[in-house]
């Protein structure tokens, strides 16, 4: 133990004591702030580039504390405009400081100009810096953002344009928790106040923020209210607009039974519509979802209906797409003279379309058919008729040539 010099000054010790007893708090007081010592000196941020801390030449030099006549605003317009075009070429020159010093001018110029005209500027420059990977630049727009919005909340009657311009805003600086948020509140607002127009814009709005990240089941949800106003309101276009985006929505979040449900209501409504161009993609797309769901019974109805009414309709690209996919499932159960069916009814289309191309793989795929039956009579004489396409075509003849003579026969 060293034993305490009597000549050291007694101010040494004091602060030797405090210098240790700051660092043993460091420790017990993480996450907490502690205010400096007298005399230390204190990291500041950079001054907010937004923020404006001296008189620009642009403004003009008011007497009085009065708002811009229409001329002075027409003028700072036109300067605003040059300010943003002289940005544009920096940052198209490389030059990303250059261009950001310049944007922060003519935003903290928008300000002068009000909301509508600042909140545009504030998403357009924001989002160029969150391209950009800019994060000091987008957390000083995300904070003025959030000004702007509670000075708008502030007034009466609530502006809700300028509320869903700020919510898009935030979208552009990935502000995503600040843009559900103000969408939400706008949506009480709007259903509290009765406007049906303001609650349809912001649920569109909602349900595009909520696809665009992936979010399925709140996208699913706000969709549904949109199905539900659209129905309530007689408007079959709309409804069927958001039932597609519904069924979309299942598809990608792989909820085939609720999928199958949306898309018997789409087909449901263009049936009483007589809309039957449309009914054909949706059967195809009912049949892959029982594949997916194993219910290859439920599946060939939705294939055979898909064909019929394409076929009707003279739709031959979808019949085709439901034939050739009910000869699959029919061969993946083993129902090999169905799928020969099938096949037949697939070249009388293809023949109907004049798809020659098409009707040379029907023959190949009956040839194979025949093959895996074990009846390699017909598979030749399958093989034998597409052989006599690809000559036609000048394609494919090789491949054909060879299946015949695998089978033992010359052609």
């Amino acid at each position: 133990m060293v034993k305490r010099s009597h000549s050291q000054p007694l101010k040494h010790n004091r602060l030797l004591y405090r210098l240790i007893l700051g660092v043993l708090l460091t420790g017990m007081t993480a996450g907490y702030e502690i205010a400096p010592a007298r005399g230390q000196e204190v990291e500041s941020f950079p001054p907010n580039p937004l923020e404006m801390t001296e008189p620009d030449p642009l403004l003009p030099r008011l007497v009085v504390d009065r708002p811009l006549s229409p001329q002075e605003r027409r003028v700072l317009t036109v300067a605003l405009e040059e300010l943003r075009v002289q940005a544009e070429a920096k940052f198209r020159e490389g030059d990303l400081p250059g261009a950001i010093d310049i944007w922060n001018r003519e935003l903290r110029l928008r300000r002068v100009l009000g909301p509508s005209e600042e909140v545009p500027a504030l998403s357009r420059v924001g989002e160029v810096a969150w391209r950009e990977n800019q994060t000091f630049e987008v957390r000083i727009i995300t904070d003025r953002l959030q000004q702007v919005e509670q000075e708008i909340k502030a007034q009466t009657p609530l502006d809700f344009n300028m509320l869903l311009m700020i919510a898009q805003a935030y979208e552009k600086v990935r502000a995503i928790p600040q843009s559900v948020t103000l969408y939400e509140e706008i949506l009480a607002q709007a259903r509290q106040q009765g406007d049906r127009r303001t609650e349809r814009n912001t649920l569109t709005s909602l349900g595009e923020l909520h696809l665009a990240w992936f979010d399925y089941p709140r996208a699913a949800e706000v969709y549904r209210q949109l199905m539900e106003i659209a129905r309530a309101r007689g408007n079959a276009t709309a409804e069927a607009d958001y039932l597609k985006q519904l069924a979309y929505i299942y598809q990608q979040d792989n909820q085939a039974e609720q999928a199958i449900a949306i898309q018997q209501q789409l087909v449901t409504l263009y049936e009483r519509q007589q809309e039957y161009l449309q009914i054909p993609p949706i059967k195809l797309a009912m049949g892959d979802n029982y594949i997916a769901l194993n219910r290859p019974d439920l599946a060939a109805p939705s294939y055979q209906e898909a064909f019929a009414v394409s076929r009707s309709t003279q739709q031959y690209g979808y019949a085709s797409d439901a034939l050739k996919r009910l000869a699959t499932l029919y061969r993946s159960l083993e129902r090999f003279n169905d799928a020969l069916v099938v096949y037949q009814l697939l070249i009388d289309v293809e023949r109907q379309s004049y798809n020659t191309l098409g009707v040379l793989n029907a023959y190949d795929q009956i040839g194979q058919l025949y093959r895996q039956m074990g009846n390699n009579g017909e598979a030749i004489a399958a093989f034998r008729r597409g052989l006599e396409i690809a000559q036609e075509l000048n394609y494919k003849i090789g491949y054909f040539n060879t299946q015949i003579q695998a089978l033992g026969q010359q052609p």
